[in-house]
């Protein structure tokens, strides 16, 4: 009972943390969303990014560094409480999150690979300079141009792209996909996704998101437009023209792939293309991330990781208090 009882407390904490920290995150965001976007895009989705996983990473270096030592360090192994019944169902909801996440990112996983393993044998391999990832053109009806894949990304390209675009429009659209790469924006997808699906039971920020879908579209339009005042319009202008090639009805299916056109609203599309003509007739409308910036999802946790282990370290009462925390929690929840 000493082990269930304690592994009961270290679910219902993270759930707890988890959801706690997601609810401040996504407060936060609704006040100071129009703040953040009057900037570059590439900032807002960084943003974004921290306010959806800095809770998750909140959450799992309280368990291993504040309540399972405490738990292990200060609780009895005799003589200790029982698991109650509300204990029991907070933490059977943490824990079928966290499976509910890992199901979740194995089936995306699966069903990307086998959609890409469909797509590869009747691919043709391509060369494109500076691309850094493996490019293949595709028959499709679907105009699709798509960076696919969170670890081994590969681009597929539609024949029918090149036969709508001009040599300057193509270019254009590969800037906006070499953006996503460089922004590594299908790993952060796919971790976005599991950050929800270990809330699903609780839908919390699910609009953070969406925004981070839009910002990410966003910032890497910017990094094309970025290149050359020209190229934010030839990018705008073969939205246009692929936009006019997608079915009725049509919508990129793909779990794992960062799509050029298609996954956005028609509302979504359109602020897309005038933000591009914008750009291209100013092209100081938008600032480019720094590296800083750009590190901080990475950063952030490391720091609050680092934060807890000092805390734990040089103050040793810290782990007595969120002990005695823990047991009044066990005794409401009893």
């Amino acid at each position: 009972m000493y082990f269930i009882l304690g592994l009961s407390i270290v679910m219902a904490a993270l759930l707890v943390l988890n959801s706690s920290a997601s609810l401040v995150a996504s407060l936060i965001w609704r006040t100071f969303e129009r703040r953040v976007s009057r900037g570059s895009a590439a900032r807002s989705a960084q943003t974004v990014l921290l306010l959806r996983t800095v809770p998750v990473a909140l959450g799992i270096g309280g368990v291993l560094f504040l309540f399972g030592p405490a738990y292990l360090r200060h609780e009895p192994r005799v003589g200790h409480e029982t698991v109650g019944l509300k204990l029991a169902v907070v933490a059977a909801l943490s824990a079928l999150g966290i499976v509910m996440a890992l199901v979740r990112g194995f089936a995306a996983w699966r069903a990307t690979s086998r959609l890409t393993a469909d797509w590869l044998r009747t691919a043709e391999p391509i060369q494109i300079p500076r691309l850094g990832i493996p490019a293949y053109q595709v028959e499709h009806r679907f105009p699709l141009m798509a960076v696919v894949g969170a670890l081994r990304p590969r681009l597929f390209i539609a024949k029918q792209i090149f036969r709508s675009l001009t040599a300057e429009e193509l270019s254009a659209a590969l800037e906006h996909e070499i953006g996503h790469i460089m922004a590594h924006d299908n790993l952060k997808r796919s971790v976005l996704r599991a950050c929800r699906d270990m809330l699903l039971i609780i839908p919390c920020s699910r609009h953070l998101d969406e925004a981070w879908a839009e910002a990410s579209e966003a910032a890497a339009d910017e990094y094309a437009a970025r290149r050359d005042q020209k190229v934010g319009l030839n990018l705008a202008s073969a939205l246009v023209k692929i936009a006019r090639l997608i079915p009725a009805g049509a919508r990129p299916t793909m779990t794992a792939g960062a799509f050029l056109v298609g996954e956005e609203g028609s509302l979504g599309f359109r602020a897309r293309v005038r933000r591009l003509i914008q750009l291209g007739n100013d092209p100081n409308e938008h600032t480019p991330h720094t590296l800083l910036v750009s590190k901080l999802p990475t950063l952030i946790p490391i720091a609050l990781t680092l934060m807890l282990l000092a805390i734990t370290a040089y103050q040793p009462h810290v782990l007595s208090t969120v002990h005695t925390v823990i047991e009044h929690a066990v005794y409401i929840l009893g």
